[in-house]
């Protein structure tokens, strides 16, 4: 049996195992059957933290479709939450495969991530094509939205579309979401953001992650909605970004152009799975 806690960062959640002491061999079936709703312990990512050199931990991250991913700015938070309980300090630094990450209390129950700075050449989201990625045109097959004629790319350690929409809680998420995921333009796939701009402060935002469907909360598609935002002059580099699950607290840096993101951290609960019985019934 492995033990685990179930976490959450505004609804968005995780299944984390502690690995830095014993090893655990997790390829992408185990996880797919560990995010199982029905038969496994059920999230949108499963979170393995591993030892670093040089970092508190590295934190590997599978998606629910058992894809291994680059970063998750809500599971850097309860990672960081863990770690920072664990040795009474309020900062550590976390690892991961798109870079690390700099982790800091805000308050009781609010973790403060440096996401460092976006990046937004093409070439580094990736994109399998030259455009201008602060606005550029995306042609979908099937759908006409005036969105995809303004479309933006940003990396925040893995890819993001996103689309500025007039209403995001009317947006087609559960279909243009998909269609844009595995577009071509994007190899690695991609997240996608719907942002309604509801004022220089505030964002409303609604997400397709990739390889975990909607999810109530996305932390780098809040990052990357806020850097878009700014640099089409819709907003100041100071937002709020309100998701299904509640509310993001995005500051992009003037000085050295790092992303902030504030959020809080919630425990569901804790436990032990045995990982074999679920690939057994899968």
């Amino acid at each position: 049996m492995t033990s685990f806690l179930k976490m959450h960062g505004l609804g968005n959640d995780f299944a984390i195992f502690d690995a830095r002491t014993f090893p655990l061999a997790l390829d992408q079936a185990g996880a797919r059957a560990v995010a199982d709703r029905r038969r496994g312990i059920g999230c949108d990512q499963v979170i393995v933290m591993e030892p670093a050199k040089g970092a508190n931990a590295f934190m590997r991250i599978f998606n629910a479709d058992g894809g291994e991913v680059e970063s998750c700015g809500n599971a850097a938070r309860c990672v960081a939450y863990l770690l920072m309980a664990e040795a009474g300090i309020d900062q550590v630094k976390i690892e991961t495969t798109g870079g690390p990450l700099l982790c800091r209390t805000a308050d009781e129950s609010r973790v403060t991530v440096d996401m460092g700075a976006p990046r937004l050449d093409w070439r580094e989201i990736p994109m399998a094509q030259a455009v201008d990625t602060a606005s550029f045109a995306l042609d979908v097959p099937g759908f006409k939205d005036r969105a995809l004629q303004s479309a933006a790319a940003v990396s925040v350690g893995n890819p993001h579309c996103v689309l500025f929409v007039e209403n995001a809680d009317n947006a087609p998420v559960a279909t243009l979401g998909p269609a844009i995921e595995h577009h071509p333009w994007f190899p690695a796939r991609t997240n996608v953001e719907f942002v309604e701009p509801r004022g220089p402060q505030r964002l409303r935002m609604r997400v397709w992650e990739r390889g975990a469907g909607i999810t109530r909360a996305c932390g780098t598609g809040a990052c990357a909605a806020a850097v878009a935002a700014n640099l089409r002059g819709l907003t100041e580099r100071k937002v709020t970004v309100v998701l299904d699950g509640g509310e993001l607290e995005i500051d992009w840096r003037e000085d050295d152009d790092h992303v902030l993101m504030t959020g809080p951290v919630g425990f569901s609960f804790g436990g032990e799975v045995d990982i074999k019985a679920l690939l057994a019934n899968a």
